[in-house]
């Protein structure tokens, strides 16, 4: 086998279990060597950047101290999960990271055995963990079950209701927190490190248990030992004061890039049993000084020269709907201080850092907690506020009965502006949005809206924030068709359509970003288009005069087949008696992998070549069954 210099080390590793042969005093160079590998490989790609180099020493210590995957290793979110790959025999394909039929961007069970759990969603990483601790447990095997989650993560009400239960469970299991959103603390630093190993060590435990059982005894006295023990270790680390309190043995904080305090702690914890959580601090961006400066700028990146960093926006391109929705925001707070924006932690992602910093009093980063965001817009509009929610599609699914419950049920003027919806490209099936349309028409009192481009997004939202009443603005990721952008607000006809162009063969009903793909297509098929805007409630009218002026009908959407807009069609026509052919296009019934959005939706048949094919097919069958007949 050749080797690389430059990875001399690394390229012996195809396993964890070719890790563990390494000497200790090795780690440190495979650390910088792994580091490295990183910044080179996610240039190429592009993918998730600073998390992943914080998490370096930190997931080479695991590997190098449990015996993976017998021992059951869950990551949260997966931000953190590139060194894992690369140490667990996908080092190899690390250049098809997050790529069409290349490896995916987070942790997934069929893609591994070492990726025990699959995520892309934060917080579900303890509830995982423990059940498969109490599985250990059931089958009688002394397999060691780790978490490791990050700050941000433990702000989701799901991680507490997690460590509630475990705790109460005494189960075995090990959490670590990876806290990477500070530097590192005072507290941590030769005396801590080795408090943290002291009280984490076989021995101390011994004696703590030992003791309390002599002093169990004596009541008063057993008392007074913990109260002193709680009282020196809160001086020392007042961190774990609530995780003691529910029911686990807090160790730390550790410097998440001293490899020998890390091995040797983890170690120690190994040898211990029942609830521990081991507190880690870690620099995102470690070790490319850009991505240590700038963290957020490079929590998502893509291709880039790693000499160069990061290249700023060539200015006079084309606005995102992400942009839109960012400068529409901040034009109608200036109007109407009502307003109020709410992010559950996406600022940069859905476009809030301009309205952040220009109405500050009138933001609000929830943090990781999208059914905490629903409901507190919900309060807010009780009295008398307007809230605009600032959500992905794909994490709205986690606020589902809030929006049912505490919004739609009464009648609450809420706007959610939702980013994301349909295909979302390299970051997978995790944060598609293919689903909303079909989980939220069925919900009374929601008004749903699908742009067909940039201005009708703008008038859209501006339209469902003067609304009384609950209302959705759905639209994808990335640019539209580049029409210009009206600076006036104007509101438009809830529940009408609009023909764009006129044939005879077909009708085509489009909803937001498949407008343009059947303009694109209609002259090849002389069909006409109609852009249906509103997927609650629909033009039926329109929908009515398409079928008495046309011998058959397709839909277009970007959400799946089942239950979407094309669904809401069907209903229509179903209920007013009216048989004509009808051909329903859309997302199918199954997960769509990563890969560019465009390469998306022409594997899924939405480009304007694949409606064109399949809609001639069609037509040509649909003739024949009537010459038939």
């Amino acid at each position: 086998m050749t080797i690389n210099p430059a990875f001399s080390l690394l390229e012996l590793i195809d396993t964890p279990l070719d890790l563990r042969q390494l000497p200790e005093t090795r780690l440190p160079a495979l650390a910088q060597e792994l580091r490295e590998f990183l910044i080179q490989t996610v240039a190429r790609t592009g993918g998730h950047f600073s998390a992943n180099l914080g998490a370096v020493e930190l997931t080479i210590a695991l590997h190098y101290v449990f015996n993976t995957p017998d021992d059951r290793l869950v990551w949260d979110v997966g931000h953190q999960s590139y060194p894992h790959k690369i140490l667990t025999g996908r080092r190899a394909r690390m250049g098809t990271l997050r790529r069409k039929h290349g490896i995916a961007g987070f942790p997934k069970r069929c893609e591994s055995p070492y990726d025990c759990f699959g995520v892309g969603h934060s917080s579900t990483s303890l509830s995982a963990a423990l059940g498969m601790a109490i599985a250990a447990e059931q089958a009688g095997s002394d397999r060691k079950t780790i978490a490791v989650i990050g700050d941000g993560a433990m702000t989701a009400g799901m991680a507490f209701e997690a460590l509630n239960h475990a705790g109460h469970l005494k189960s075995d299991l090990l959490i670590v927190l990876n806290d990477n959103d500070m530097s590192i603390s005072p507290n941590v630093g030769a005396l801590s490190a080795h408090l943290t190993q002291l009280l984490s060590s076989r021995l101390f435990s011994t004696v703590r248990e030992g003791g309390r059982k002599v002093l169990s005894h004596v009541p008063p006295m057993l008392e007074v030992a913990r109260r002193a023990e709680e009282h020196v270790k809160g001086l020392l680390i007042p961190e774990g004061t609530l995780f003691e309190e529910l029911g686990f043995k807090y160790f730390g904080p550790v410097d998440g890039h001293d490899l020998p305090t890390l091995i040797q702690t983890l170690r120690n914890l190994r040898a211990l049993t029942g609830p521990r959580l081991l507190h880690v601090v870690t620099r995102k961006g470690k070790g490319y000084q850009r991505a240590e400066d700038e963290p957020v700028g490079y929590h998502g990146v893509g291709a880039f020269d790693p000499a160069c960093g990061l290249k700023p926006a060539k200015p006079g391109a084309g606005s995102t709907y992400t942009q839109v929705f960012g400068e529409w925001l901040c034009d109608m707070a200036v109007q109407d201080e009502r307003l109020i924006g709410i992010t559950p932690a996406m600022r940069e992602g859905s476009g809030l850092v301009e309205f952040a910093q220009r109405f500050p009093d009138r933001y609000f980063d929830v943090a990781i907690a999208e059914q905490h965001a629903v409901t507190f817009a919900a309060g807010l509009a009780c009295d008398g506020l307007k809230p605009v929610v600032a959500i992905y599609s794909t994490f709205l699914q986690r606020a589902y009965d809030q929006l049912i419950h505490d919004v739609a049920l009464q009648n609450l003027p809420v706007l959610f502006a939702i980013d994301r919806a349909g295909l979302v490209g390299p970051d997978g099936p995790t944060h598609t949005g293919n689903f909303d349309s079909s989980f939220l028409r069925c919900i009374p009192n929601l008004v749903i809206m699908a742009p067909a481009d940039e201005n009708e997004c703008r008038q859209m939202l501006y339209t469902g924030f003067q609304l009384n009443q609950p209302a959705v603005v759905r639209y994808p990721r990335g640019q539209g068709p580049g029409v210009r952008i009206e600076r006036e607000l104007r509101a438009l006809p809830v529940g009408r359509a609009e023909i764009r162009r006129r044939g005879r063969e077909l009708a085509l009903l489009a909803f937001g970003s498949m407008v343009a793909v059947a303009e694109a297509a209609a002259e090849r098929l002389d069909a006409t288009v109609v852009n249906m805007r509103f997927i609650k409630p629909l033009d039926e009218a329109l929908i009515v005069q398409m079928a008495a002026e046309h011998p058959a009908l397709a839909t277009l959407e970007e959400n799946v087949v089942a239950g979407g807009a094309g669904s809401a069609v069907n209903e229509c026509l179903a209920a007013r008696g009216l048989a004509i052919p009808i051909r329903n296009l859309g997302l199918p019934d199954r997960f769509v992998e990563q890969g560019e959005r465009s390469e998306l939706l022409a594997e899924c048949g939405l480009d304007a070549a694949g409606v064109f094919r399949q809609l001639s097919a069609w037509r040509a069958t649909v003739a024949d069954t009537v010459a038939d007949a």
